[in-house]
């Protein structure tokens, strides 16, 4: 016997339960919120995801597929030398955290760790892999960026993608409260080559 059709889009029911989360917290939701949120009753959250647990665990995933793959992305199939490239996804952070709607949510899976990372073993370890691929993916552009000539030579490329990685997130953090006109000129000075 085949299951029964869910009668609902996971992917829509996801971003909706996504946005939740990244709007209140883990634990700052609740299971009535995400009826509200998705619109569909908790016998079918439940039966689809097991638990509210489950759920924050797809969202999380669903935010890698969306969020996490488009930055990597800029990186990785952007247009110009590797300098723009990273300058584009620095840009593009201020961009997001100080757009009008959705206003100063910063980056789920920072927020998950500065909530739950170190608690739960297995949202640390999410964390680590996403930030890892992130940080993969800034290493190959200043490397890259050292063979086209838009990044020192001189530079080692992992401690360089640590830092950039640190500031793209220091640059989410600060949008929570911070302006575009306050946080666009730092994007030049995590660029600069002297401290």
């Amino acid at each position: 016997m085949s299951p029964r059709p869910r009668g609902f889009d996971l992917n829509d029911a996801l971003d909706a339960a996504m946005a939740t989360f990244w709007d209140k917290g883990y634990a700052g939701t609740s299971a009535q919120d995400l009826v509200d949120s998705t619109g569909l009753g908790r016998g079918s959250l439940y039966n689809t995801f097991n638990s509210k647990r489950g759920l924050f665990d797809a969202a999380l995933r669903r935010y890698d597929e969306e969020c996490t793959r488009k930055l990597v992305a800029l990186l990785e199939e952007g247009e110009g030398p590797a300098r723009e490239r990273i300058r584009a996804v620095l840009t593009s952070v201020v961009e997001e955290e100080t757009a009008e709607t959705p206003a100063h949510r910063g980056c789920l899976v920072v927020n998950t760790a500065m909530e739950l990372a170190g608690q739960d073993p297995e949202i640390t370890e999410h964390v680590r892999r996403t930030f890892a691929r992130v940080r993969t993916a800034l290493r190959v552009c200043i490397e890259q960026g050292q063979g086209d000539g838009s990044m020192p030579e001189a530079t080692d490329p992992p401690s360089l993608a640590l830092y950039l990685l640190n500031s793209m997130y220091g640059l989410r953090v600060l949008g929570k409260v911070g302006d575009r006109a306050t946080l666009t000129p730092l994007v030049d000075r995590i660029l600069s080559p002297q401290p």
